[in-house]
This record gives structure tokens, sequence and C-alpha cells, in this order.
């Protein structure tokens, strides 16, 4: 691979059905690092996917970072395996498929309390990796349509939608408007119904690096075994 320009700290599904179905409803595995042939589900896919693709199919635990200064990758690997041995797997219910403003995501079913006391630990254990945000990184997250508390987070941790900001979400389209979403919403449901993982678990913390081209790929998973 390409020189990293971004790690991120995200959840990924361990190999099987579930992983499979949604690398290749994305069009991109990260896992294997390439790309895979959409289903015909009788939807633009390659169109309505563009966005979520180029991550792979995931969870944000902690949103892309550059490294910190004197930090290295060695570093960032061993600081994650550390944390990941103190902090213990979470576990829902199921995951159900939701409109979020317009995107198509697959969401948690039940109380994520656990799961967003785990993003918490994440996001500020990792935090001395993490290089601040540029002013053009800063630009890009828009401040001034943000809340005052979401503009805090911005500041201190490089990102809004963290602490009690944070929504964890699987997402499957672009941004869509009507009548796609819709459409787009029925044909998906039916589609992962049947290897969506009941109970779902986050058993592990899945690190992923930004190829040059933009590309996500997971690189390494830390076993939550706290």
């Amino acid at each position: 691979m390409d020189q990293i320009k971004r790690f991120a700290v995200y959840y990924a599904p361990p190999a099987g059905d579930f992983a499979d179905v949604a690398a290749a409803w994305l069009g991109w595995d990260a896992a294997l690092g390439c790309a895979v042939q959409q289903p015909d589900l009788g939807l633009p896919a390659a169109e309505i996917t563009t966005e979520p693709r180029k991550y792979g199919f995931h969870g944000t635990i902690k949103p892309p970072f550059r490294l910190a200064e004197g930090q290295s990758e060695a570093d960032l690997r061993a600081g994650l395996a550390a944390l990941a041995r103190q902090l213990a797997p979470v576990v829902l219910p199921g995951l159900r498929l939701k409109n979020l403003d317009g995107f198509l995501a697959l969401v948690p079913q039940g109380d994520a309390a656990a799961l967003g006391a785990l993003a918490e630990a994440v996001v500020k254990g990792l935090e001395p990796f993490r290089a601040p945000l540029n002013a053009a990184e800063m630009a890009k997250r828009r401040p001034e349509r943000l809340t005052p508390r979401q503009l805090h987070l911005l500041q201190a941790y490089g990102y809004p939608f963290v602490m009690e900001e944070f929504r964890f979400h699987l997402t499957l389209t672009n941004r869509l408007s009507e009548p796609l979403a819709s459409l787009a919403a029925e044909r998906l449901m039916a589609h992962f119904a049947p290897v969506i993982p009941q109970p779902f678990v986050i058993g592990d913390l899945c690190l992923f690096g930004e190829a040059a081209d933009g590309r996500f790929h997971l690189l390494h998973r830390y076993t939550l075994s706290g």
C-alpha cells in the first residue's frame, strides 16, 4: 500500500456473510483492499454509494486523523493495542435500517450507552496520536453550521460528533432524495436482513488507513479483552 495519509478506528464486521454482503453492496472490500462487483437490486448502486465506498463498510469509533508530530504508525498500533486490552466488547440486540437526514444506514437496536462509552474511551485515549486540524480541515467541517457544543468538540477532538453527539451508524448510501430513498430502503432492508448478526457484537477495534488514492484499508484488528 502507498504511504498512509490518515488513520481511523472503526468497527468492521469480521469475515463472514455480513462482511461479504456489505462489501459487495459498497463495491469496495477494505479487508482485501480491492473493488468487488455490486449486486443488482434494481438500484443505481454504483451512483448512490460513491461516498461510503471510499471508506469501506464501517462504523466510526475515532474519525480519520493525521498523525501528530513525533508519532509513528508503530506508536499508534501499540497505543491502540494497549487500549483494546482495557476495554470490553459491546453486545447489542441487532441492527435496523434508518434514513439519517437523507442517507441510509444501519443503526443499533437497544440501549447504545455502552457503545457510546467505548467510543468516548477510544477518542480520548488516542488523542496524543492525533495532529491538530489545519485550516482546510477545519473549514471542511462547516464550523458556522455547528452548535456551540459541536464547535467545542471539533476544536478539542477534531470532529464535532463525538462524546454525547456520537451516533453510531454503518453508512450504506449517499444522501438520497425521494422517491429513490424509500425504494432503496425497501430493497436494502430485504437484502441485508438475512445476514445482520443477532446479537450484534463489537468485539474488536479495527485500525484503518487511507491510501494516497483516498480509499481506506483495514490494517489490523485489536481484540477488546478488558
